[in-house]
């Protein structure tokens, strides 16, 4: 049943990526962030009887962990307003390699010889991905595509700010319940961006970000999708590593995304790296 959960989790993953570049060309990063969220936990709301009684250190760590889902976010934001979707959702992928090193260093967790070959594999997909003249950075040549090395390593810097998060939600699940996680996690999340709102003096266009029907439906499947999430990571044979495999399924959809409704170039190729590294996702399962 976990894996199933996952896998929903990893499918809507992939359509929130492609939400959020629709959403991002109507408002700003912040305002994207901040409306979203704010809406899904007014969403999550009325599930708020069955949050509290938690012992005090497990508000510290929900808090922890909003901080850190905060700045993964600010950086996949920007990184994936101004970098090709489906180049996006293949660098996605790298959170497989940082999410086994965690799961296997923090939680003990032994890779079997499927979960070493399919590590080996997504490995091999994202490498690939270089030897593409012009996929990342380097020299353009006609109708290759060059991207901003800043805009690659925040993507990175995501995807391991991620993998600490989904570490956290293995070791919260072990002693509070879903409901308790989503709820405190969204509203500290809520006002870390309030905060840096205020302190930074960012305006947000209410009116505008309100009209703006993307952030709507952004909100909707991040709070599905979380929910699917935490409960698998409540179930006892749950395990960081392979989870982590199976989240990378929804790069299937931002790469489809990118060809057919972005139109962007050298899906080919990325697809290409993609089917080596879900074929590595395959094999982790195992």
């Amino acid at each position: 049943m976990w894996m199933w959960l996952v896998l929903l989790y990893g499918v809507f993953k992939g359509f929130r990526e492609i939400v959020k570049k629709k959403a991002l060309e109507k408002n700003s990063t912040i305002e994207v962030l901040f409306m979203y969220t704010l809406l899904a936990f007014l969403m999550v709301v009325p599930d708020a009887k069955h949050a509290f009684g938690m012992e005090l250190k497990y508000y510290f760590y929900i808090a922890l962990k909003s901080f850190v889902i905060f700045l993964a976010w600010m950086f996949s934001f920007k990184a994936i307003k101004k970098m090709p979707i489906s180049l996006y959702g293949v660098l996605d992928l790298s959170r497989v390699l940082f999410a086994t090193l965690l799961g296997v260093a923090v939680l003990q967790e032994v890779l079997g010889t499927c979960q070493i070959i399919g590590l080996a594999l997504v490995s091999l997909g994202l490498l690939l991905l270089k030897y593409k003249p012009g996929a990342l950075t380097g020299k353009r040549t006609e109708g290759e595509e060059t991207v901003d090395i800043k805009l690659v390593v925040m993507a990175f810097a995501s995807c391991l700010l991620n993998a600490v998060s989904g570490l956290l939600d293995k070791l919260l699940m072990k002693d509070i319940n879903s409901s308790q996680l989503q709820f405190w996690y969204m509203l500290f999340l809520v006002l870390i961006y309030l905060t840096f709102i205020l302190v930074t003096r960012t305006p947000v266009r209410m009116g505008s970000v309100l009209k703006n029907y993307w952030i709507w439906i952004l909100s909707i499947l991040f709070v599905i999708a979380d929910r699917a999430l935490f409960v698998a990571n409540g179930m006892a044979d749950s395990r960081v590593t392979v989870m982590t495999l199976i989240k990378q399924s929804g790069c299937i959809v931002t790469i489809l995304a990118g060809r057919f409704l972005f139109h962007e170039k050298n899906t080919g190729h990325k697809l290409v790296c993609a089917a080596i590294m879900i074929a590595g996702i395959v094999m982790g399962v195992l």
